[in-house]
């Protein structure tokens, strides 16, 4: 089963960087890399991102602040036991695989942590329109805060602010089973 997001918004996030095919082709690696390593189920989250921020102090850029983040888990079941691991390195999905089956051996038996059954997976799930593929520059975000600000500053009584700030963000995520479930998704933050 596999849910994903639409075309039209993989064309919008491939526009920004955002590749889910790509995403989904290292959560699929990740978890075979499991199974070849000994684990008899897995699950791998493999996520993008990236925000920015700027507050403004008296009409003027107090902090700028970018950030970007790419990273993936692997959860591996071995009977049941289990271990997760977790890297920002591609290229080592083996190496952590064997790791994660490793650890999950030496793991005390859990038998309430399992992956959902197969059957009570979600199948389809509605478009809840959470991307946007607008991008703000530091700039617009900047004058965003200002703006803030000094709506803040025109209020009867208030002759000071601490600060005030605007931000953006976009992340792209997708989470793959070893029993067959494929799911992405988009979606952006404005503050």
């Amino acid at each position: 089963m596999s849910l994903s997001v639409s075309q039209s918004q993989q064309e919008k996030a491939l526009s920004l960087g955002l590749d889910v095919d790509d995403l989904m082709g290292r959560a699929k690696t990740l978890v075979s890399a499991a199974k070849r390593a000994g684990a008899t189920e897995a699950d791998a989250y493999v996520g993008i991102g990236r925000s920015q921020s700027v507050r403004i102090r008296d009409g003027e850029v107090e902090v700028a602040e970018r950030s970007e983040g790419d990273g993936f888990t692997l959860r591996v079941f071995v009977g049941d036991r289990h271990a997760q691991v977790s890297s920002n390195s591609p290229g080592e999905e083996d190496q952590l695989a064997e790791r994660a089956v490793a650890m999950a051996k030496v793991s005390p038996p859990d038998a309430y942590t399992v992956l959902g059954d197969a059957d009570k997976l979600a199948k389809d799930l509605p478009d809840l329109d959470l991307f946007d593929a607008q991008e703000l520059s530091s700039d617009a975000l900047g004058d965003m805060a200002k703006r803030a600000e000094a709506a803040a500053l025109s209020v009867q009584g208030v002759t000071n602010t601490n600060s005030a700030g605007a931000s953006s963000g976009i992340r792209g995520m997708v989470l793959v089973t070893s029993h067959g479930f494929e799911g992405a998704t988009l979606s952006s933050s404005f503050g």
